[in-house]
């Protein structure tokens, strides 16, 4: 998910919804890598069973990582780097623990890791410290093409099987066919007002781009540098002549076009957020009247009833974020991270993940477990026309999949960008 995620509690709207913090666990750092014996994990250097899909993007092969072959007894502790919220045990609210369930039933000890930032969680990963991580779109391929986590063989996680298809064989959790991971959870970056504030409902990107707009000054942006993305994908629908295909796959003319258009945004955002907290009070207290919000953001101010917020995926599309647990190339416990991957997104545990972090849960089977039976209906967790709105946060690299070859900006350049347009 967000580069600044946090853990929520989100029951829908109507619903009390509070703040999570941070598992208390403390990461033992593992130590080298073994190989696993006693019936443990083995691994081969071919690829997982992942289902391939016809419009998936062929990219430069990764580093060749050996892929499991089977999983064996667990090898008594799991150490993961997680976006809060994703491993409760207990301790933030007795009511909520699916950790402790699972280290009784696999004897895996978890060890947890918050992790702030997707540029912390890929800096942590290259320790080999860590067996596996939640990563979000923005920093997978970035793992993926460093060689620090490994291809996944969906064979061996039996629920992969009922996960949503459109989650399956995506550009940001696989290259080539090849899964890299197994996911989690996924949202949209939605267009969000305040109805009694904003009039008519807006149903374009404009409103957030136009210089013009009535709202300057109470307009709010995402403050990350995968928000480019969201300026190309306006430009895809509005400037033909780019010929924007992919939001992340940017060369020299469709990137400058996009940096030009936030440059100029600038001027009526009166806040850029990253803390969803502070989004949530600018919406209440006014200060910001509509803008780039996520779904739960919007859940939080229903639910306080200090005022009301609408929502919409304008008809440009979205762009959106789908979280992923990979395993890292080093893992020193593969066989509990495989276990963990299984467990984290059977049905029960995906459906209590999902409503207490408030977000669409992956496992299509989680709908029948969820507290709340609106929930999934509120999240579109099993919508794939809502889904294909979505353009997913994938992270930025040269290699642009089609035959411009090298030529597109890599995440390093998006950063650099981002950092002038912020000023």
């Amino acid at each position: 998910m967000p580069t600044t995620k946090t853990a929520v509690v989100a029951l829908t709207a109507g619903v009390a919804l509070a703040l999570a913090g941070c598992s208390s666990s403390t990461t033992t750092p593992a130590g080298p890598p073994t190989t696993a014996s006693g019936g443990g994990t083995s691994t081969s250097t071919g690829t997982g069973s992942g289902s391939p899909t016809p419009s998936a993007v062929q990219h430069a092969a990764p580093p060749a990582v050996p892929t499991a072959q089977a999983v064996g007894a667990g090898e008594g502790a799991l150490n993961i780097i997680v976006w809060a919220g994703y491993a409760e045990d207990g301790s933030n609210d007795k009511t909520v623990d699916w950790v402790h369930p699972f280290e009784k039933a696999t004897s895996c000890k978890v060890n947890v890791k918050v992790g702030n930032t997707s540029d912390e969680m890929v800096t942590l990963m290259k320790t080999g410290q860590y067996d596996g991580v939640s990563a979000s779109g923005d920093a997978t391929l970035r793992l993926i093409y460093s060689g620090d986590v490994a291809p996944v063989n969906t064979a061996l996680v039996p629920n992969y099987a009922t996960i949503s298809t459109f989650l399956k064989d995506a550009p940001w959790n696989s290259v080539n066919k090849q899964m890299y991971g197994i996911p989690h959870g996924w949202g949209a970056n939605v267009l969000s007002w305040r109805p009694d504030k904003v009039s008519p409902a807006p149903d374009s990107w404009s409103v957030v781009f136009d210089t013009n707009s009535p709202y300057k000054g109470k307009v709010t942006a995402y403050d990350s540098p995968i928000y480019i993305a969201d300026a190309a994908l306006y430009l895809k629908a509005t400037k033909p002549e780019l010929n924007i295909v992919n939001p992340y796959e940017l060369d020299d003319t469709q990137f400058q076009a996009a940096v030009d258009l936030l440059t100029q945004q600038k001027g009526i955002v009166g806040e850029y957020w990253s803390d969803y907290t502070k989004a949530v009070s600018a919406l209440e207290s006014g200060n910001t009247v509509l803008g780039t919000e996520w779904q739960v953001n919007d859940n939080l101010v229903n639910s306080g009833k200090k005022t009301k917020v609408l929502s919409t995926v304008p008809k440009e599309g979205s762009t959106g974020w789908s979280d992923t647990w990979m395993i890292s190339s080093k893992a020193a416990h593969p066989n509990c991270m495989y276990k963990w991957m299984d467990y984290i997104t059977s049905a029960t545990v995906n459906a209590q993940v999902a409503e207490w972090f408030g977000e669409a849960p992956a496992q299509t089977k989680a709908c029948d477990k969820t507290v709340d039976k609106t929930f999934c209906k509120t999240y579109h967790a099993t919508d794939a026309t809502y889904s294909s709105k979505i353009s997913y946060w994938t992270t930025p690299i040269k290699d642009c999949g089609d035959d411009r070859g090298n030529v597109c900006k890599d995440y390093a350049a998006w950063t650099q960008a981002w950092t002038t347009i912020r000023g």
